[in-house]
């Protein structure tokens, strides 16, 4: 149904009126990336959206929870800054302290902007520390395990000490077995001739097959078909299967130190790479057992050389293989006069070298590792000036000698 009702001469028609139906004006182009929304908003527009929307948002949040929630990671860290905030100025208020001015400005600038967003912060393990019980059990184990040395450096350290005397003795008898020894004996002044018919040079000959004898490794022959100047045999059998007893000792005992050799090399090199001051004193050690145990047999032989001698061939030889007549010719050729002038130089050798190694491993301040006392250091002050280590500290008092 139609209204067919005139209008007033007065009255314009609503629908050409243009002041009263102004034409709208054209809407703004909201169109914007598809992703857009993801990006985090300026801080300025997100002021002013906060401002703008708070009441809003306090009404309606409610109905809309996700409204609330932080869109992206900066909004997060910039919640749990201000949540962090938040409670240091809850706790302030609550001990009746002011709220701390020191927090970053990163942290009150995100506190301003007020959000309703907090996640609990996680609590790192590191930053707990334990009861002092356990840290005093902690502590003392360390020390301990510090304290504690290792076995086998200790081992090997006896092992040097044990071996060193030995080896030294070795050596000296060795040295001993040599035709310069047996030279220089033949030749000294004072040594006793012989008084059946040899002299320097035939003692000289003959010895030097004697002591060939006990270093190398021909059998019994090599003795045992050797003449004289007459055509008759040189050495009895007797004589031959003493001196074949010998050779045994003599290549047992070289033999022995040769190992003995090895093996304290090889722990000197494991001492020095593992063991600092490991060396020294195992040295130190062997040195000092060294000299009692020469010293020990030097009292002895002293007192008896007659009954040291004896004794001595008891231990490595039979009953009755060892003694002769005076016109056998070892008598002849090593008489007691050189059994004792080889003694003295084993033992001269032994001490001597048994002293300059204790010297040398002597334990100092420096050998030990300990800082020699130091009177002063030059240039070492504030001021360039010189430093006196011996300086009482500050705030003591050095007492007076009166």
């Amino acid at each position: 149904m139609k209204d067919n009702t005139p209008t007033p001469s007065g009255r314009l028609d609503p629908r050409l009126d243009p002041a009263a139906n102004p034409a709208p004006a054209p809407a703004e182009d909201t169109d914007e990336p598809a992703f857009e929304w993801m990006k985090p908003a300026p801080a300025a527009r997100a002021a002013e959206g906060e401002g703008a929307t708070g009441p809003a948002r306090s009404a309606s949040g409610s109905a809309d929870p996700a409204v609330g929630q932080p869109e992206s990671r900066a909004d997060r860290k910039a919640a749990e800054a201000a949540a962090a905030e938040s409670a240091e100025t809850d706790r302030s208020a609550a001990a009746g302290q002011p709220p701390r001015s020191d927090a970053p400005s990163s942290v009150r600038s995100s506190s301003s902007m007020g959000t309703h967003y907090s996640e609990p912060l996680p609590t790192s393990a590191l930053q707990v520390r334990p009861p002092q019980e356990e840290v005093e059990r902690r502590n003392a184990e360390r020390e301990q395990a510090a304290r504690a040395k290792p076995v086998l450096p200790r081992f090997l350290q006896v092992l040097l000490a044990i071996f060193y005397p030995v080896i030294l003795l070795v050596l000296a008898v060795r040295a001993v077995t040599s035709p310069l020894f047996l030279w220089a004996e033949y030749h000294r002044p004072g040594f006793p001739g012989d008084g059946y018919g040899f002299n320097a040079d035939d003692r000289m000959t003959y010895g030097s097959y004697a002591v060939d004898y006990l270093s190398n490794w021909s059998g019994p022959r090599y003795l045992g078909e050797l003449v004289n100047r007459s055509g008759e045999k040189l050495f009895k059998d007797g004589e031959v299967s003493h001196m074949a007893d010998v050779k045994l000792v003599f290549l047992s005992a070289f033999g022995a130190g040769a190992l003995m050799i090895l093996i304290s090399i090889i722990a000197i090199i494991y001492l020095r790479r593992r063991t600092p001051g490991g060396v020294r004193r195992g040295l130190f050690a062997g040195s000092i057992v060294t000299l009692v145990l020469i010293i020990g047999l030097g009292t002895l032989a002293a007192l008896g050389w007659q009954q040291f001698f004896t004794e001595f061939h008891r231990i490595f030889f039979a009953a009755g293989s060892w003694t002769f007549a005076l016109e056998d010719t070892l008598i002849r050729l090593f008489p007691g006069q050189f059994w004792i002038d080889a003694g003295l130089v084993i033992a001269a050798l032994v001490l001597i070298t048994a002293v300059v190694t204790l010297i040398l491993t002597w334990p100092t301040r420096r050998r030990r590792g300990l800082a020699p006392a130091r009177k002063g250091r030059k240039g070492d002050g504030p001021d360039g000036n010189d430093v006196n280590d011996d300086a009482p500290e500050a705030g003591t008092v050095r007492p007076v000698n009166l």
